[in-house]
C-alpha cells in the first residue's frame, strides 16, 4: 500500500507554553488522508481545527509529533523548503476567498504558477481550463469585487489547484455563502476534486456536506475521533 498523502502522528500544540495563560490546543492528534480521499473535519469553534489545518499545511509547527506529506517527514525542514512544499504540494481554501482585489480572476490563478516558474502562456491556459471546469470562464477578466460570493469562491478553488497540489486543505470553504449557493459551490468543488484525484481535508460545520465526503473526523478539546 502506498503512503498516505497526509499523515499526522501524535501531534501536540500548546500556545503560550510555560505561561499561566497556556492553551493546549492539540493533544496527540493522529490522522491520515489517503490518495484521492476526501475527509471531513467536524469541530466546534475553538476546538483546534484551524491549528490542525495550519500544521498539516506547514503554516505552523507542532510542539511534538510527526507531519508527513507524500511519505516525506516535514518536521525540521528549513523555512525555504517548507515554502517550496506549500507552493508545490499543498492547496489552501478558506471561508473567505482572499483573492487579490487589484487583479482579475484569471490573474489570481496565474500568479501562483508564475511564482513556481511556469511560463505565463502555460499558466494562462491552465487557469482558463480550471475556470471552465467550475463554470466561471466568462468572469476571467473581472476583478473580485464585481463577482458574486459563489463566483469568487470558485476562483479561489481554481487558485488552490493551479499548481497541481497533492493535498487540498479547506477551512469552512462554503461557510460564508447562503445555503443554496453553498450546496452548488460544494458540488463544484467535489466534481473538481474527483476529476483530479486530489486528497482533501475539509473542515466544516455543515453535517450534510460532511456526510457526502468519504470519511468524517470529529475534533473536540484537541483530540480526534472517527465518525
Amino acid at each position: 500500500m502506498s503512503d498516505p498523502v497526509l499523515a499526522l502522528e501524535g501531534v501536540t500544540k500548546t500556545y503560550n507554553k510555560g505561561k499561566p495563560n497556556a492553551v493546549e490546543v492539540l493533544r496527540g492528534v493522529s490522522c491520515t488522508v489517503a490518495r484521492g480521499e476526501v475527509v471531513a473535519l467536524v469541530a466546534p469553534s475553538g476546538a483546534g481545527k484551524s491549528t490542525l489545518l495550519h500544521i498539516a499545511g506547514l503554516l505552523d509547527t507542532p510542539d511534538a509529533g510527526s507531519v508527513r506529506i507524500g511519505g516525506d517527514d516535514m518536521v525540521g525542514l528549513s523555512d525555504r523548503r517548507r515554502t517550496i512544499v506549500r507552493r508545490n504540494d499543498v492547496g489552501f481554501v478558506y471561508q473567505f476567498h482572499h483573492l487579490l482585489p487589484e487583479f482579475s480572476a484569471l490573474e489570481n490563478i496565474v500568479l501562483p504558477q508564475l511564482a513556481r516558474g511556469v511560463p505565463r502562456s502555460e499558466a494562462r491556459l491552465r487557469a482558463l481550463d480550471l475556470m471552465a471546469r467550475v463554470g466561471v470562464e466568462d468572469r476571467a477578466g473581472h476583478r473580485p469585487a464585481t463577482m458574486s460570493g459563489g463566483e469568487q469562491q470558485r476562483v479561489a478553488f481554481c487558485r488552490a489547484l493551479a499548481n497541481g497540489p497533492r493535498l487540498l486543505l479547506a477551512d469552512e470553504p462554503t461557510g460564508n455563502l447562503d445555503p443554496e449557493t453553498s450546496d452548488t459551490v460544494f458540488d463544484t468543488l467535489m466534481d473538481l476534486v474527483r476529476a483530479t484525484g486530489l486528497s482533501c481535508l475539509i473542515a466544516t460545520h455543515n453535517m450534510a456536506l460532511a456526510a457526502r465526503m468519504d470519511r468524517v473526523l470529529r475534533m473536540d478539546t484537541g483530540t480526534l475521533s472517527d465518525g
